[in-house]
């Protein structure tokens, strides 16, 4: 039986991604919507609809009629944004929505309440602490005793916005003032933490009454528009491979559980190692698809994004390793281009070398 999926946000580069990923998928088919009609534009979807922003109190009428309409089993978030309009909204939405708990989105969308929870339940996260004003900092970098530099970061958002390191007191200061005067972010929204030197991963994983059903991970080896950032990293790579990581499955399979016990839904979640190469959870996205998730749909057996579904659907059959470590796999990623995932092998494949012979710069 096909199963008629909108997907929010459509014409964005993550949306984008995920609604191509579901129409490899047979039996799926996929409708696009977003409150603006420019992005909406460049949806890959069959079908597009203009709704109002989730703000209006026409939003939750518009998705049902859609729904109505196009025969809608199932709709998905394409941001955080959208996750949180659609869990306020689950009880109108019911069985249309596959999200997690309202209190577990709630959390998770607060980085530094994140961290305290798990921290609190022995799950490996940064020490953190919030910055309730900018003569508290100086305090703050007396917790740290030792450490070089923190890492200063908003607590909500996504793509390493308003992150930065800082190794002074003044430093911090500075960067939470500007973000005051020039962007109109209040110094509370901030937040100091441990700063991560190891490895970067990144992980998607599926959910269902609290069993882990499917997850993968990747390892960041560059970063898209990492250079134009004051942090010189972004949450989205340039070039990433999939690994082999049982240590960092656990840990992700660890923070869910501590989160909610009957859990169910996609989490994102970002990990970086500490200086002993303990992996450590930095961001969980819940109820919402990564940026690049057509890098975990594309490799392995299975397919995220169409996993996703039958698992809402109560179509799922359970694998006996949710761990699918498709290894030998490389995304690279740049402006203006479809993502391109290859084999280890294929990166050699159409490529020519040259043997040049230097110059002599004497002659």
């Amino acid at each position: 039986m096909t199963a008629g999926v909108l997907v929010q946000s459509a014409g964005t580069g993550a949306a984008s991604n995920l609604i191509r990923s579901l129409q490899t998928a047979s039996g799926v088919r996929v409708v696009g919507s977003h409150a603006d009609r420019f992005v909406l534009k460049k949806s890959p979807a069959e079908r597009n609809y203009l709704t109002p922003p989730a703000t209006d109190a026409a939003f939750g009428p518009a998705l049902l009629a859609i729904a109505a309409r196009e025969q809608i089993d199932l709709i998905i978030p394409g941001n955080d944004e959208d996750v949180r309009a659609l869990s306020d909204l689950r009880v109108e939405l019911g069985g249309l929505v596959f999200l997690p708990a309202a209190v577990v989105v709630e959390l998770c969308q607060d980085k530094c309440r994140l961290s305290a929870r798990l921290r609190e339940q022995g799950v490996p996260a940064p020490l953190t602490y919030p910055v309730a004003d900018l003569d508290q900092v100086d305090e703050i970098f007396q917790r740290f005793p030792g450490r070089t530099r923190l890492w200063c970061r908003l607590r909500t958002g996504s793509g390493s916005r308003g992150a930065v390191p800082v190794a002074r007191p003044a430093q911090a200061k500075a960067w939470i003032d500007y973000w005051r005067e020039m962007r109109g972010v209040a110094v509370a929204e901030f937040s100091l933490c441990d700063y991560l030197p190891g490895r970067d991963f990144a992980a998607q994983a599926l959910w269902r009454d609290g069993e882990p059903a499917l997850i993968k991970v990747c390892e960041r080896l560059s970063y898209f528009g990492g250079g134009s950032q004051p942090s010189g990293i972004s949450s989205t790579p340039a070039l990433a491979r999939l690994v082999a990581e049982p240590g960092v499955v656990d840990v992700c399979h660890r923070a869910i559980r501590a989160l909610d016990r009957t859990a169910s839904g996609v989490f994102s979640i970002d990990l970086k190692e500490d200086a002993r190469g303990q992996p450590c959870i930095t961001e969980i996205n819940a109820g919402r698809f990564c940026m690049i998730t057509s890098f975990f749909d594309q490799t392995g057996h299975h397919n995220m994004a169409a996993s996703y579904v039958r698992l809402a659907r109560g179509e799922w059959t359970a694998i006996a390793d949710p761990y699918e470590a498709g290894e030998d796999h490389y995304l690279v990623r740049d402006l203006d281009t479809l993502p391109g995932i290859y084999h280890a092998d294929e990166l050699f494949e159409g490529i020519e070398t040259v043997d040049a012979v230097p110059r002599d710069s004497t002659t």
